[in-house]
This record gives structure tokens, sequence and C-alpha cells, in this order.
């Protein structure tokens, strides 16, 4: 707590790493609108260090499974928290479409594309109102991308901020080429 950067670092005493949990959700709930109280038992503690893991990763997603009430979304706001990264999630509402769903994850994937920016996007299974909205999560663990997702604005925006990926890697920049960039990001 208190790095800046922060940095995952192995706590060899299982003594101190309470605390450090602790101090962290100690964090989060001063800077949220939505406090946490939880109780961090060891388990629970166990358990984010996990996440933090997986989600320090390159490419890091994780698919956590347990009875609902678990904590399951909690301690994973409390490890996106830890890692210093941005949290998306989708509203179900009313209305909410195919359209709504695709703007919000190309929200994220620009988000994390256009600015380079380390992203969890947190979805929960009774969000899936339709199953296309599997294939979509599908094609994003498969290939980082969803076809056919983005406007020609988006493209152009992509083109012009990942072509300097290109020229800096001394790579030609192609349209290809400039896309693998993007979604490498």
């Amino acid at each position: 707590p208190g790095a800046d950067p922060r940095i995952y670092e192995e706590i060899a005493d299982m003594s101190q790493l309470q605390p450090t949990i602790e101090e962290y959700l100690g964090e989060y709930n001063a800077d949220s609108k939505q406090p946490m109280p939880l109780v961090m038992f060891m388990d629970a503690i166990q358990h984010v260090a996990r996440i933090t893991r997986v989600l320090r990763q390159p490419k890091g997603n994780i698919l956590l499974l347990g009875v609902g009430g678990s904590g399951r979304q909690s301690l994973t706001r409390l490890a996106t928290f830890m890692c210093d990264y941005k949290i998306f999630g989708i509203e179900i509402t009313k209305g909410f479409g195919m359209n709504e769903w695709r703007e919000s994850l190309k929200e994220v994937l620009l988000y994390a594309g256009i600015k380079a920016q380390p992203v969890v996007f947190l979805f929960s299974d009774t969000q899936i109102v339709f199953e296309a909205m599997l294939e979509d999560i599908n094609n994003v663990l498969n290939t980082g991308d969803v076809p056919n997702i983005y406007a020609v604005e988006d493209t152009e925006t992509i083109m012009t901020t990942c072509k300097q990926d290109c020229v800096r890697r001394r790579i030609q920049p192609t349209k290809l080429n400039i896309f693998a960039q993007y979604v490498a990001r």
C-alpha cells in the first residue's frame, strides 16, 4: 500500500498478509462511493492474492465459480483496486439489448486498446441476456477483439493511435499490423 506504481511482491510471512490486504481494503473504502464492509479471513485473503496474481499476468483473465453471495465480485473489485486497474461492468436495465451490449463492450476494448491501460471487465452469469453475449466474450478471450464491433471513426482512431507502435517496432504499418498492435495493447 502507498507504493506508486503498486508492486506485486511475495509476502513470505503470512502474518503480514492480512494487515496489508486490510490496508488496501481501507484505502478502497475511503476512495469508493460504495464501500465494502468485508471481513478479511484467511480464505478471502488467499483468493484476493490469487485474483491479483492472475490479473497482473499479460492478458490475464479469470473465471470465478462459487455460490451466490460468496464474495467473488467484491474480492475482484478489491484485487482490481490493488492492481490500480480500471474496472468496467454493465448494468442490465429494462430495454437492454444487443446494441447496448456491443456499445459497452466496445467502450472497454477501446479504453484498453487506445489508452493502453489495463482494465478489468467484471461480468456475471446473471447478466447474460442473449446467447450472443457469450460468443462475444469468447471472441475477446480468444482473439482480444469482437468482429464488426467498430464504426468507421473508431477504426480511424485505432489506425491513428496504433500506427506509432508499428513504427516504433519497425513493423510495416499496414492495416493488419496496426490492428494487431491495437489488440496487443
